[in-house]
């Protein structure tokens, strides 16, 4: 087995947690760390280092001849941009023996596109918060807003609690602004794994308690089953398959409002490991033609904190 993470970076945690599943299904398993940049921090803690080309059609036919030369049996994909390019792939490289951990492709298209994802699952009545293009004109005035890039991760971009004209001046700075109400409330997030029928197998809650740079620092893992039934049926709409992470607002009233979801692993989804949802190892061995079923959710009896820091290595 050889299991190659792309846009690895300095994706550390994930590189490790991704060879601890692989070599407990191959104590062989060699890891493949690939990037289009070089140096990377993910090259000193994989067995082989591929600087690959651009995740791009014009680029296939190389891409190609990269998997063969390195021998990949898998594919993990790691970054929103590359997921719709990873997914296209599936069917053919699985041809070639290439197995590629990847959502489908519309249902992948359902979470980049945020007003989208937000009309979808409103439409199917689940608590999702409404999204609109424009500003809309029947709203009370008092309405605070939060505007954002309609694709993306955007948090850099993210207007939050905009009055009506401050909500307006921001989206003229933006490419593709989305509106949606700003919900005051405490943000949660979910980490989750379904099947390839696209069935739950499991999920965990996590709090962020300090994040830097859009990144989780510190991260605690919280019960929250009284949410159980509108996660289970929010992911199974949305017809995804592997890792996935819900963010989410819960507002004073104890209610749940879907913020967006990312159809990949998580920076802090290593926590939904170490909580019993063992995403990685579950996707290589369903890949391996594995029961999953027959394989145990065991989720942790007591609340787990992570706390994620800067460490030194030498070589």
């Amino acid at each position: 087995m050889r299991v190659m993470l792309s846009s690895s970076g300095a994706k550390v945690p994930l590189l490790q947690a991704l060879r601890s599943a692989a070599t407990r299904l191959d104590a062989e398993a060699q890891l493949v760390a690939a990037d289009l940049a070089s140096p990377v921090v993910s090259q000193y803690f994989a067995d082989t280092f591929w600087q690959m080309p651009p995740c791009q059609e014009h680029y296939l036919p190389e891409i190609i001849a990269g998997l063969q030369q390195f021998q990949i049996s898998h594919i993990l994909p790691s970054r929103d941009g590359e997921l719709l390019f990873w997914s296209g792939l599936k069917a053919h490289l699985a041809s070639l023996g290439i197995k590629v951990l990847v959502a489908p492709q519309n249902s992948i298209q359902r979470c980049l596109d945020k007003l989208l994802f937000a009309d979808f699952l409103g439409q199917l009545a689940l608590p999702a918060i409404p999204a609109y293009a424009s500003l809309p004109g029947t709203v009370a005035e008092s309405t605070l807003w939060v505007v954002k890039e309609r694709f993306g991760a955007g948090s850099q971009s993210l207007g939050l609690a905009l009055e009506p004209e401050a909500a307006l001046r921001h989206a003229a700075k933006l490419t593709a602004p989305i509106f949606q109400p700003y919900i005051s409330g405490r943000e949660v997030s979910i980490d989750a794994w379904l099947n390839n029928q696209g069935r739950l197998k499991a999920h965990i809650y996590r709090y962020r308690i300090k994040v830097e740079h859009g990144e989780s620092q510190i991260t605690q893992t919280v019960a929250l089953p009284q949410y159980d039934q509108q996660i289970s049926d929010v992911l199974q709409a949305l017809q995804l398959t592997g890792p996935v992470v819900l963010q989410a607002i819960i507002d004073e009233q104890q209610q749940l409002h879907l913020i967006e979801c990312n159809s990949r692993f998580g920076g802090a989804s290593t926590l939904g490991i170490a909580a019993g949802v063992d995403s990685l190892y579950w996707s290589l061995a369903e890949s391996c033609g594995q029961d999953i079923n027959a394989i145990p959710f065991h989720p942790a009896s007591a609340p787990l904190t992570q706390v994620r820091f800067a460490g030194d290595r030498y070589l």
